[in-house]
């Protein structure tokens, strides 16, 4: 009985692999670039519209910001979440009427949010009131704000980052001479 080697097809377009021994190392940029991602998620500052109203924020909706922030991470949107959207504008809906394109990306967002984290009495609510689709326009519009806060935190984030670095030992000898008045 001879022993030949026989590859099945199930109907994928790909090549065998000749050496399965072979080590692929990760590259050491997009391990970083996945770590800075994480952090983003978990620990980026929340962008809202500067306003008098930006503490009438709900918190269920600032509690599910990174959950949402994970759902836009693994379908690789690299823009604010519809949860960030909703936070961001709602200070500004408080402190003077929209535009009719501005409140029907509000409303729209409100609704998104809501069907994401199963609030059923707020979808009822907003089935009404809310429009079922944005213009491309308007998509156009909420594209450029997701992108803009995307933008916003990840530089606060990146700025806390650098604020926040380890102190190097000299530095940290310095401070220890501040701290207690030593003399060398």
């Amino acid at each position: 009985m001879s022993h030949s080697k026989l590859q099945l097809d199930f109907g994928f377009d790909c090549k065998p692999i000749s050496n399965p021994k072979v080590n692929i190392k990760p590259n050491k940029k997009l391990v970083s670039d996945s770590v800075f991602d994480m952090m983003d998620c978990l620990t980026s500052p929340i962008i809202v519209f500067k306003s008098a109203w930006k503490d009438t924020v709900p918190k269920d909706i600032l509690n599910n910001i990174s959950m949402a922030r994970m759902m836009s991470l693994m379908l690789k949107e690299d823009m604010a979440s519809i949860t960030e959207v909703v936070a961001y504008m709602m200070p500004r809906t408080l402190e003077a009427p929209m535009s009719s394109e501005w409140t029907r990306i509000y409303t729209w967002c409100g609704l998104q949010y809501a069907k994401s984290f199963k609030k059923k009495s707020m979808v009822e609510a907003m089935n009404d009131i809310a429009p079922s689709e944005l213009s491309q326009y308007e998509e156009s519009l909420l594209t450029n704000l997701r992108i803009w806060i995307y933008n916003k935190r990840r530089e606060a984030l990146k700025v806390s980052l650098k604020n926040n670095k380890k102190a190097t030992p000299k530095e940290k000898k310095v401070k220890q001479k501040g701290l207690f008045h030593l003399k060398d």
